[in-house]
């Protein structure tokens, strides 16, 4: 049971858990950085918002139509002396650049797109939104904006970047550094707290299956009442669960093949006291004839040898018994079925039954009802099935009793049922008459138990099942049914 670290189940969720808190760590600063930049860039935006507005106040942009280069220029530079960030631009009603003033004199665009600007203005500077940089194409920027009108006709628009090239350049080297110290910081926090939350996790998580591996090492060890004890309704207490079902079903199969050893070695031993007794007998009496033959009346000699014939005739019965059932739960037998009357089936074993009976001084009642359709039988094998059901009937019925057999119909099927008077069976063996190997102990009882053993496997073949209804000190019934063919 035992593994190595780092192929063990702890070692693999704390792996996991740490590179998932890992990249949950890295995701967090990055998102909590950029959130932070944009954070950054409304509030600038927000706050010089009327910039544009305001520098209308001071200087009139267009004077008869024409651009006022001299009044814009010196109020552009005043601007950005207080403010290097700006970056001031004159832009006509399509967005072509008239003039501007930047820092280094640089501009790359001669127009910019006009959708920001008209977005801008018509939420009065309260919408976050982003613009051309002239300095650097397909940049987007914070700007701040406002419609040149004269007469209330548009000449242009003034177009301020809020953020220049410069702060863009500060601001990304601090911004690098602040990231860096984020990160790191945020590395620490996210490593130390994934030890801990992997640790607290793992052993939560592993409790229940710890107590899963030490249970099964203990049936592994022999202890086969070992159990895991369920203490939860989650997938681990599943897995205990279907673990003890296996258990109890392990537990069960082994008394069970306890139980059918016991009764194998039961039935040996009863098998070779009956083969044991005949034999017995046999040899005596030929014994007896081969040293006393000359000194014996011809009335003992008849009476040995039908000794003798009656012990090898109940040997020979004995030996195609056990022959018998060895064949048929080894699947070796095959039915050779036939369509036939019920009437036809039962008359033969009923006429030779009824002798027997009266012999013994026992009544013996056949009742069969008329007009029953044909059944699908295996004659051989069925015949069989009655003669040991029979036998057993007249053989534990008392004198002055009564054996019948009985067959009627029960709505689709034919039922056969054999019923006699007598002491009945004991309810503890009742369950088990049929088991293989069984053997019941009545005190009388002194066969080998394999006529109904017999009885069961032919009619299962059948797809039929026998039934037992004993009653105490009144009788007994055995049942089965056929199908009608």
């Amino acid at each position: 049971m035992g593994q190595s670290f780092k192929n063990s189940l702890v070692w693999r969720l704390s792996l996991v858990l740490f590179l998932l808190f890992v990249v949950i760590g890295i995701s967090y600063v990055f998102f909590t950085a950029n959130t932070m930049r944009e954070y950054h860039q409304k509030t600038t935006q927000q706050l010089h918002a009327h910039v544009a507005e305001h520098m209308l106040l001071e200087v009139q942009p267009f004077v008869d139509g024409e651009v006022n280069e001299a009044a814009l220029g010196q109020i552009m530079h005043s601007m950005m002396a207080v403010n290097p960030n700006l970056e001031v631009y004159l832009v006509d009603p399509s967005g072509e650049i008239l003039s501007y003033v930047v820092l280094d004199k640089e501009v790359r665009l001669n127009s910019i797109e006009l959708e920001p600007v008209q977005k801008f203005l018509s939420s009065s500077g309260c919408a976050y939104v982003l613009g051309d940089d002239p300095r650097i194409p397909g940049r987007k920027t914070i700007f701040s904006a406002t419609e040149v009108l004269e007469a209330g006709q548009l000449l242009g628009y003034v177009y301020m970047v809020l953020a220049s090239d410069q702060y863009e350049t500060v601001s990304a080297s601090l911004y690098s550094d602040y990231f860096m110290q984020l990160g790191t910081r945020s590395f620490v926090i996210t490593l130390i707290s994934a030890l801990l939350i992997s640790v607290a996790l793992i052993f939560l998580l592993t409790r229940n299956l710890r107590q899963i591996i030490k249970t099964v090492q203990q049936y592994e060890n022999g202890d086969l009442t070992a159990r895991v004890p369920i203490t939860s309704d989650n997938e681990l207490a599943a897995v205990g669960r279907t673990f003890n079902q296996m258990a109890d079903t392990l537990s069960a199969n082994i008394e069970e093949l306890k139980k059918v050893d016991r009764l194998r070695r039961d039935l040996i031993a009863n098998v070779s006291h009956d083969l044991r007794s005949p034999m017995a007998v046999i040899q005596g009496y030929i014994e007896t004839l081969a040293l006393k033959n000359d000194s014996l009346t011809a009335e003992q000699r008849a009476e040995y040898f039908e000794r003798v014939l009656r012990s090898s005739d109940k040997l020979e019965r004995l030996v195609a018994s056990l022959f018998e059932l060895s064949k048929l739960e080894s699947d070796q037998m095959e039915l050779h079925l036939e369509t036939t009357t019920p009437e036809e089936l039962v008359r033969h074993s009923a006429e030779d039954f009824s002798l027997l009976a009266s012999e013994k001084g026992l009544e013996f009642d056949l009742e069969v009802q008329p007009d029953l359709p044909e059944v699908q039988v295996d004659p051989a094998l069925f015949q069989r099935v009655l003669q040991n059901l029979l036998d057993n009937a007249i053989k534990y019925t008392p004198e002055a009793g009564f054996v019948a057999l009985r067959v009627k119909k029960e709505e689709e099927e034919i039922r056969f049922e054999i019923e006699n008077s007598g002491p009945g069976i004991p309810s503890e063996d009742v369950p088990h008459l049929f088991d293989r190997y069984y053997r019941a102990q009545a005190k009388d009882n002194k066969g080998t138990g394999l006529g109904l053993a017999i009885v069961k496997r032919i009619l299962d073949l059948h797809q039929s099942v026998i039934a037992v209804v004993s009653k105490a000190n009144q009788s007994t019934t055995f049942a089965f049914s056929l199908p009608s063919a």
